[in-house]
């Protein structure tokens, strides 16, 4: 098995959370920084949209964010990933990571109906051992997750009440939130995985060793057996591997990567698309065009046009 790679950022993509914001001498349509308000009698912020929009552009934050959207038509995009909204969605983005949510019809006689909670990582209550869980899912939302089945729709109702508590009876009903998200398997990652590193702490060095490798030999063909030898497993070990910390095989894993700087050029430059393909890595543009709408369910044009509406 032989990959071809073309990108001088794999490794920045592939070890930060924030490779969104990396410069590039074309990009210009950058997300903004929000300012999320910050009160002396809560330790975090909890606000209900009712209107004919969701009031913001593309941004990020260093808060952890919670939305969930009683009734909305439209789409929202998690860092690369964009997905149409229906009513009762559920999502948790981590701190930093670019997104916005976007109703399609702000005409519309009922509008967006919303809860949005935001808060800090460096909560006292977020540092007690018990909540060990909670601050792995918090590492797992730099890709953004998106809560499906009957955690959804217990997630849902526990929000509602948060909404229309105080005092510590909110506090209270996010800590229920955050525990049942955090046993669920209906949490699922939104953004590739450019966006967020699946790393454990001792797998950093080996892990290092294989990006390097990569890194030095981006334009040539990378065959398996060369990484397996680099990590010192067996091809057929290293596969198991590299799939066991990715999810995903390393043909996949890389297209992924491929894509969401693909998406990154599309958002932020006037790059054509056959450049952005060829800078990103592909061949030959069907492949490109075949790949991006895999991952992102748009044609590239489409994508760019979405991107633009959300900054606008």
């Amino acid at each position: 098995m032989v990959i071809g790679l073309r990108t001088e950022h794999f490794l920045t993509l592939w070890l930060s959370a924030q490779a969104f914001l990396f410069y590039h001498p074309r990009m210009s349509r950058r997300p903004i920084r929000e300012q999320v308000p910050q009160h002396e009698y809560a330790s975090f912020d909890c606000e209900v949209i009712q209107g004919q929009d969701y009031g913001s552009r593309w941004h990020f934050h260093p808060e952890v964010q919670i939305t969930l959207a009683l009734k909305s038509a439209g789409y929202r995009i998690v860092g690369d990933n964009i997905s149409p909204l229906h009513d009762g969605d559920c999502v948790l983005v981590g701190a930093d990571v670019p997104h916005v949510w976007h109703q399609d019809h702000p005409s519309s006689r009922e509008g967006v109906h919303a809860i949005v909670v935001r808060f800090r990582e460096d909560q006292p209550w977020l540092s007690q051992p018990e909540m060990n869980e909670v601050r792995r899912l918090l590492q797992r939302a730099r890709r953004g997750l998106v809560v499906g089945g009957k955690t959804r729709k217990e997630a849902q109702a526990r929000l509602q009440k948060l909404s229309q508590e105080t005092g510590l009876g909110r506090l209270i009903e996010l800590l229920r939130v955050l525990h049942l998200l955090s046993e669920s398997n209906e949490v699922k990652p939104l953004a590739s995985a450019s966006f967020r590193p699946a790393l454990d702490a001792t797998d950093q060095e080996r892990m290092g060793r294989i990006l390097r490798f990569i890194q030095e030999r981006l334009v040539e063909d990378i065959a398996r057996d060369e990484l397996a030898r680099v990590a010192a497993l067996s091809p057929g070990a290293f596969s198991r591997y590299f799939k066991s910390r990715t999810g995903k095989t390393l043909p996949e894993y890389v297209n992924e990567l491929r894509i969401g700087r693909a998406c990154r050029m599309l958002a932020e430059t006037d790059a054509a698309v056959t450049d952005v393909a060829f800078d990103c890595g592909f061949r030959n543009l069907a492949n490109f065009n075949r790949w991006f709408l895999k991952l992102t369910h748009l044609v590239p044009r489409a994508y760019r046009q979405k991107m633009l509406q959300a900054g606008h």
